[in-house]
């Protein structure tokens, strides 16, 4: 099974990097910037309306913000989401589906949540998509069957990302940073999700959603006489309200810098981010100098931390860094993916790209092109109505002078190689940092202590607990005596002896795919495999051996499998690759690992290590080094069939995860050497 994961980690990866875009603009001459000027009027009840007039194509968009300063939810975190979720549902005057088909037959799109409300489509139809918006954000209705429906699917998503390394190191990151207490810091659970009622969101929303903090932009083909007249017939009735403001005191930075180490031991690679607290506002006077320091860092293809992380060493497939102005207070970010074996280095260079950008004087020809790169894309990016409508939102939102975006490409292109250095030494501090990792213990601790950086250990929800200690196998535990103990358990050595055929057929969906999966595993105890993924009939990938040969087929083409690839696929090729990993040469035991928050024994084969749980001896995982990175794959749910017990839920993590249902396994039947073909 393992070569399908490696396989569609290749394929994602590759999709991935050819969205990626390296070019970079050359400087020229700075355009003369004109923005378009909003026309304003406020609503008694507090509602602040901008109306850009843009009659260059027939469409219009309409933008509801609702400014709400950041707000605890504590014990019920999770009600704004839900609250989101509820709102489109239906209004007092329509019921969902009616509202959906008139949206549908407007060719329009509008959408809620519990900030606000956008909607756009043909200006033609600009006065209808206006009153269906202000229906829907005014007039919703919550009922008790929409809210269990939503409430389920939010628990599902969250269960879904149980495991997921890059959600723990998030989570686990802002909540180091910011406390469990501050609306930052907050996290999603089961509890608090549960402990949300349809009153609460209710509350919610009547609290709020509210006017006084609101403002709609009108961006398109429209006519400010006119469309003012609706939003007042439309608006207008909104009850005036305010909604609370909540002041909490400011997260503290740690005092040196530190690791605050995250043990999965699942992990397949290292999530690594080097984070402190910001108060950086879009109206300080280092707000440009601290943007463009903010791209040499880590903001484009071309930074230091991607130049030196991916390019020089080739250690990760980007490194990144963060920073962003607001009014409220935020948080630095450098951060990466990397193998787990590299972990300890990669932090090396992250502190050493900190430091360079704290110390030396960036080169004229690298702030040159940094400067135009920004410029061509404010330039770009000025000529979409969408973005016309937020900077004008920000200008409000933000309290920015009236002529900030006027004066942005000459603000910019002023900046200097000094002021540079001077705000990389004040807002990317090198000796207040949390360096906040997620990764398996056992395999990256040993050099992360080498380096001499204090480590603290925290669970995945942010907690700290002590560091993970290292089980010790006992003596007379060898891979011979662990693959047997695996044979007694899923059968006996005679009844999977007896195993000449096993046949899996199940089901599983990919990630903006328009329909299922379907997953066919079939295997033959005399060197043969077929595997393949389909939807809706027409074949995805497939991968076959027989005997000596093989290839795989993907997307129309064939390629013959040689070489390295081949030999993998032929030791898989059988209903239960232990029998044969008995007789084999160089299988050993690594040691005792935690696996799925089980210990197991991990026996390394080749480039992939085994994981059988010590207590059942069941394997419940497989992880293969591939050039991309590694590839796991988990085995849940063991059943008996025919004598023998097999896994009837699979789980690839291939970049995205595969979560694979069996419908249907056989033992000796459902094969035959057509399959193989």
């Amino acid at each position: 099974m393992k070569k399908i994961a490696i396989i569609l980690s290749s394929l994602f990866l590759t999709i991935t990097m050819q969205a990626q875009d390296r070019s970079q603009p050359k400087p020229g001459p700075a355009p003369k910037i004109n923005i378009g000027k909003p026309q304003t009027f406020e609503l008694p009840n507090g509602l602040k309306v901008l109306v850009v007039e843009n009659n260059k194509l027939p469409r219009v968009s309409y933008n509801l913000t609702i400014d709400v300063a950041p707000y605890a939810e504590n014990e019920k975190k999770g009600v704004s989401d839900l609250t989101s979720s509820l709102m489109g549902n239906g209004t007092k005057t329509m019921s969902k589906d009616a509202f959906n088909e008139e949206t549908d037959f407007l060719g329009a799109s509008i959408n809620f949540s519990s900030s606000g409300a956008f909607a756009n489509g043909l200006s033609k139809y600009a006065d209808r998509i206006l009153e269906l918006m202000a229906d829907g954000a005014l007039n919703p209705v919550f009922t008790q069957e929409e809210f269990d429906k939503e409430k389920a699917k939010l628990l599902e998503g969250l269960k879904s990302q149980e495991k997921s390394v890059p959600a723990i190191a998030r989570r686990v990151e802002n909540v180091l940073a910011y406390g469990k207490n501050h609306p930052n810091g907050e996290y999603l659970s089961e509890a608090t999700i549960n402990n949300v009622t349809l009153k609460d969101v209710t509350l919610n929303y009547t609290t709020y959603f509210a006017p006084q903090n609101a403002y709609l932009v009108v961006v398109g083909d429209v006519k400010f006489e006119n469309v003012k007249k609706s939003i007042e017939k439309l608006f207008g009735p909104w009850k005036k309200g305010t909604a609370p403001k909540v002041t909490y005191p400011d997260p503290k930075d740690v005092q040196y810098t530190q690791i605050n180490f995250v043990d999965a031991p699942n992990a397949v690679q290292s999530e690594i981010s080097a984070v402190h607290i910001t108060k950086l506002k879009m109206t300080d006077k280092d707000y440009f100098a601290a943007l463009l320091a903010n791209q040499i860092l880590g903001g484009d293809f071309n930074s230091y931390l991607n130049m030196n992380l991916r390019e020089a060493h080739g250690w990760t497939y980007g490194a990144r860094s963060s920073l962003r102005g607001t009014k409220y207070v935020s948080n630095f970010s450098a951060s990466t993916q990397v193998r787990n074996a590299v972990t300890d280095s990669a932090v090396v260079e992250i502190l050493k790209e900190i430091k360079r950008i704290r110390t030396e004087k960036v080169s004229d020809d690298v702030l040159s092109n940094v400067k135009a790169g920004y410029v061509g894309n404010f330039v770009m990016q000025i000529e979409k109505p969408a973005t016309v409508a937020r900077y004008a939102l920000l200008t409000k939102t933000q309290g920015l002078p009236a002529d900030f975006y006027e004066n942005y490409i000459k603000n910019i292109n002023a900046v200097t190689a000094d002021d540079i250095l001077r705000v990389a030494k004040k807002y990317f501090l090198a000796d207040n940092l949390r360096i906040v990792i997620v990764s398996k213990g056992s395999e990256v601790l040993p050099g992360l202590e080498k380096l001499n950086i204090p480590i603290f250990y925290f669970d995945k929800y942010g907690t700290k607990v002590e560091k993970p200690q290292e089980k010790k196998v006992s003596a007379d535990v060898t891979a011979k005596s662990v693959l047997e103990k695996y044979i007694a358990a899923v059968g006996g050595q005679k009844a999977v002896s007896e195993v000449k055929t096993l046949s899996y057929k199940g089901s599983t969906t990919i990630p903006g795919a328009p329909a299922p999966v379907a997953y066919s595993y079939k295997s033959d105890a005399a060197g043969k495999l077929a595997v393949e993924l389909s939807m809706s009939g027409m074949s995805l990938m497939k991968q076959v051996v027989n005997g000596n040969t093989g290839y795989a087929a993907q997307q129309g083409q064939k390629m013959n499998l040689e070489g390295e690839m081949l030999e993998d696929l032929k030791s898989n090729a059988h209903p239960f690759p232990e029998l044969k990993m008995l007789t084999q040469e160089g299988i050993t035991l690594k040691g005792i690992e935690n696996q799925d928050g089980k210990d197991c024994y991990a026996i390394v084969s080749g480039k992939t290590t085994s994981y059988y749980e010590v207590s059942s001896g069941l394997k419940i995982a497989e992880v293969s080094a591939t050039p991309q990175g590694n590839s796991t794959i988990s085995f849940k749910d063991y059943r008996d069939v025919k004598g023998v017990k097999v896994p009837f839920n699979t789980v690839m993590n291939v970049g995205f995860e595969l979560d694979i249902k069996m419908e249907e396994v056989k033992v000796n039947e459902g094969v035959s050497d057509a399959d193989f073909q």
